[in-house]
């Protein structure tokens, strides 16, 4: 009940300056683990309800508007000083390829990591089991299968290596 409240509160917060610094707060007291003062624009939208608890983020961290988080058991672990635009999906599950009779696709899950310093452009998609290493760059619209190496710029569909940004 306590994530409905505070995260329909922060989710409705004007988006002026002044709640958009504070909004944090309000998502800190509906269960999302946050280490420190971060700038979280929203909307969030968070499935299933309760997997609130399954999203942790790092101090100083920008996250845009209408970002995604399917995070039914598996959590997203999001590090500090991390550039987030808007659009983004981090999504832990995934569905088997093969249909079954009386039992459906099934489902997997594995958790997702952006270490420090990532940015993530407008409206990529982040798989499960992904880590996103320090300093990586993921172009706008990419869909990230496979982990990405810190200080690595990647793009496109499947997101593939561009460029590093490290001498």
């Amino acid at each position: 009940m306590k994530e409905i409240i505070f995260l329909t509160l922060a989710n409705n917060l004007p988006r002026i300056r002044f709640f958009d610094e504070y909004r944090y707060i309000l998502l800190r007291l509906a269960g999302m683990k946050i280490k420190g003062k971060c700038n979280l624009w929203g909307p969030f939208t968070i499935r299933p309800i309760g997997g609130v608890k399954n999203i942790e983020i790092g101090e100083d961290t920008f996250i845009n508007t209408d970002i995604r988080f399917g995070v039914p058991k598996d959590k997203v672990t999001i590090g500090s000083r991390v550039q987030i635009g808007p659009g983004v999906m981090f999504e832990t599950v995934s569905h088997g390829l093969i249909y079954e009779i009386g039992v459906g696709r099934g489902s997997v899950t594995k958790p997702i990591n952006v270490e420090d310093e990532v940015w993530i452009g407008a409206g990529c998609i982040i798989t499960q089991g992904v880590t996103l290493g320090k300093g990586a760059v993921v172009a706008a619209g990419a869909v990230v299968t496979k982990d990405v190496e810190s200080y690595a710029v990647v793009g496109g569909t499947p997101a593939k290596f561009i460029k590093s940004t490290k001498d």
